[in-house]
């Protein structure tokens, strides 16, 4: 999937992460507390011990759990060190309202990773 236009935005903030590559952001079963645009670097989404994506720059993840508020499904782990904005979610709630394109995104991907999932099964 190629990089969302709306996470362009986040390349404009000063409030990012540094994340060591083999560093964990969350785990399965975590709560939801934030998404992440990845600005720099490649994140795996791990679930059951097996890597079913690798997140580059421009792309995002954990906004499942922000719009279900149930648990993380995948553990993320930066495959090299990264750099990361955590979006909290009133941050990413205003956005889906203010900003069409940035939910058509969010929508975008949500459908990506499901047709994804489907593929395996």
């Amino acid at each position: 999937m190629s990089s969302p236009p709306g996470t362009q935005i986040f390349r404009q903030t000063d409030n990012t992460v540094a994340i060591a590559a083999g560093g964990v952001i969350f785990s399965a079963g975590d709560e939801g507390d934030a998404m992440y645009v990845v600005i720099a670097g490649a994140i795996d989404l791990v679930v059951n011990g097996t890597t079913v994506e690798t997140v580059q720059a421009d792309g995002m993840f954990g906004e499942l759990a922000l719009i279900d508020r149930e648990p993380r499904t995948a553990t993320a782990v930066a495959k090299s060190d990264s750099t990361l904005v955590r979006v909290e979610p009133a941050q990413f709630m205003l956005m889906v309202r203010q900003t069409p394109f940035f939910a058509t995104d969010v929508m975008r991907l949500l459908v990506y990773r499901l047709r994804q999932m489907d593929g395996r099964i």
